[in-house]
């Protein structure tokens, strides 16, 4: 018969592995996202150390969970309170992400394009998950959010070539959406 000690000291080292290998497999998916986004190091760096103090979060919460010190209803309370205060804090910026894997996975910009958004028009140098950078022909650099250019509306004078495929017709004589 096993010890009830030890019995909890088993499973908060399951939880405790089996948290760890989750949040390796989704910091792999998300660096590996920003690696093919063409994300520098230092953005991969801060998504990796992002994802380790929310895994170090949730294990301990887990192993006090686990192990008596807290109940499940504090648990569940002080994670809820904590998960609202962090995605209130972080709207803009998490919106401003998603926008720019959407624009990444829907190749409706790329790095040349030539783009206008809202009176700026210009060349795309750098695109980033948070925002897009754009030099205009006085040589100016406009950083607009990704979220902005998902909402539009947004013209690409480059991609007629691009989405000719896409369309079945020449591009640029295609009808606006």
């Amino acid at each position: 018969m096993i010890l009830p000690p030890l019995e909890e000291i088993g499973g908060a080292v399951v939880w405790v592995a089996s948290t760890f290998v989750v949040f390796q497999v989704v910091t792999l998916f998300f660096t590996g996202l920003a690696r093919r986004a063409g994300a520098k190091p230092g953005l991969m760096h801060a998504v990796r150390d992002l994802f380790t103090l929310v895994w170090g979060i949730v294990a301990v919460t887990g192993v006090l969970n686990i192990t008596g010190l807290t109940s499940e209803f504090t648990t569940l309370t002080v994670s809820g309170i904590l998960g609202i205060a962090l995605s209130l804090a972080l709207q803009s910026t998490l919106s401003n992400v998603i926008a720019g894997i959407l624009l990444f996975h829907d190749k409706a910009i790329r790095l040349g394009d030539e783009i206008q958004f809202s009176g700026i028009r210009g060349v795309i140098v750098q695109i980033a998950f948070r925002s897009t950078w754009v030099k205009t022909k006085e040589g100016n650099v406009v950083i607009i959010g990704n979220n902005n250019l998902l909402s539009g509306p947004l013209v690409n004078y480059s991609s007629g070539a691009r989405f000719k495929d896409l369309l079945g017709t020449d591009a640029a004589h295609a009808p606006a959406t």
